[in-house]
């Protein structure tokens, strides 16, 4: 089978009999052998069997792993070529949902060390034929897959993994049992921040109760003297997230610090925060070039989470208002801004749709909206809110090219899209980040 190019996860795509066929692990231009194991209406995927014809972009992937894992998708095509896979990837989106392929999409923004930029870990833990294992899960099964050598983590959080699940092991501490629903600690999670050094921990476990847990903190308090906290969730139900929702401290600090430029954060276990520092520098600044801020604005930061961009445009902006729908994010938030003497921002709870609709009918008028929502989009209510204010510009941050082009198509009514610019958040991984600017017509 002849493959053509990628698809959004970064497989494979070529044609049997005009049937599309996904192959992992296939690049363009390569002739492949595969066996084909799922057939559906409209596709069918393929196991890779071998390479009859090898592209000039595969290279050897790093990591030892890499097949099994299913964490990266991308560490057989060389760097440069991801890049440019990944502007493309952004060229479909906007050509599929507007129907027009003319867009100013501008190269996309990589690293000069693609590698250990993660500064947070999440790996659940599980006992593999009497090993305690922390890792990720094979794609397609419940195999649990040891990850404690990952090439794209911080050296540190590797370190961190690695030292937590022996003492889990040596202690004899339960793990917890998926199918029975018994046992101990779920999941270990590790921070590092880049700037400052500190690192948190945080062990998430089925009970309230942590077993040996003097004796464990003393021992990774012995192994791991850079520890600046040790955090303990408790998740008691039979769910696939990974936090609940009580958090204890266990020892040291309940929050880290961490720095981005001159802005100062302080992160609670559960805050969001970015996973590439480097890149995130990038990403803001790029933010902040898109927002064209001469100090008389007034911005919202919707979906604003502990306040990142919001504080990075601050001191450029006379007013930011920052909404985000969970209580702790704020809570970091207001924290952020007062550490980093930040006195033009404020934040509120709330689903950020339902308060600026409220606003905009009172006659609030901001002049810059950014927004960074989830995979999912915006919801259609803020769109349409967005619509009805009418701010100058609209900064549109997104980690997903298809809801982007889909949300920036409804906007297109009474905007025009200026830039879009991709980032390459997650190297070696089918991931791509977006900084969109838009502007009123």
């Amino acid at each position: 089978m002849d493959v053509n190019r990628l698809g959004i996860n970064g497989e494979g795509i070529g044609y049997v009999e005009r049937q599309v066929v996904f192959v992992d692990g296939a690049l363009p231009g390569e002739k492949v052998a595969a066996r084909i194991t799922q057939v559906e209406p409209n596709f069918a995927r393929a196991k890779l069997l071998r390479i009859i014809k090898k592209a000039k972009q595969r290279i050897n992937p790093p990591c030892p792993v890499y097949e099994q894992c299913g964490g990266c998708t991308l560490q057989h095509l060389e760097y440069q070529s991801q890049l440019e896979w990944k502007r493309e990837l952004v060229r479909e989106s906007f050509a599929r949902y507007t129907g027009q392929s003319h867009w100013p999409i501008q190269p996309t923004v990589g690293m000069n060390h693609p590698w250990e930029y993660r500064n947070k870990a999440q790996l659940p833990v599980a006992v593999v034929g009497g090993e305690v294992v922390a890792g990720l899960y094979s794609p397609g099964t419940h195999k649990l897959v040891d990850v404690s050598a990952c090439p794209i983590q911080h050296p540190t959080t590797n370190e961190i993994v690695r030292t937590v699940r022996d003492l889990l092991q040596e202690l004899g501490i339960p793990i917890y049992n998926e199918k029975k629903h018994t046992g101990s600690v779920r999941t270990i999670v590790p921070r590092i921040g880049f700037e400052t050094g500190e690192v948190q921990l945080t062990l998430v476990t089925r009970t309230e109760e942590l077993p040996r847990k003097k004796e464990l903190i003393q021992r990774l308090r012995e192994r791991l003297p850079y520890l600046t906290s040790i955090m303990q969730n408790i998740n008691p139900a039979r769910t696939s997230l990974v936090f609940g929702e009580k958090t204890v401290p266990l020892w040291g600090k309940e929050k880290i610090e961490e720095r981005l430029g001159e802005v100062r954060f302080t992160l609670s276990s559960r805050a969001f925060f970015q996973l590439n520092p480097e890149q995130t520098t990038k990403l803001y600044n790029l933010v902040a070039e898109a927002a064209a801020l001469t100090g008389e604005e007034t911005v919202v930061d919707a979906y604003c989470g502990v306040g990142t961009i919001g504080l990075w445009l601050a001191p450029k902006a006379k007013e930011v208002l920052g909404i985000d729908v969970i209580p702790e994010a704020i809570a970091d938030a207001r924290e952020n801004a007062v550490r980093s003497g930040i006195r033009n921002a404020r934040f509120e709870v709330g689903k950020v749709e339902r308060l600026l609709v409220e606003r905009v009918k009172k006659g609030f008028r901001p002049d810059v909206v950014v927004v960074d929502p989830p995979r999912t989009g915006c919801d259609e209510e803020l769109l349409r809110a967005m619509l009805t204010a009418k701010p100058k510009r609209i900064v549109y941050v997104s980690c997903n090219p298809s809801t982007l082009a889909k949300d920036c198509n409804i906007l297109l009514e009474k905007y025009e899209i200026q830039n879009i610019q991709p980032v390459d958040m997650f190297p070696q991984t089918a991931h791509v980040e977006c900084v969109t600017l838009l502007t009123l017509k």
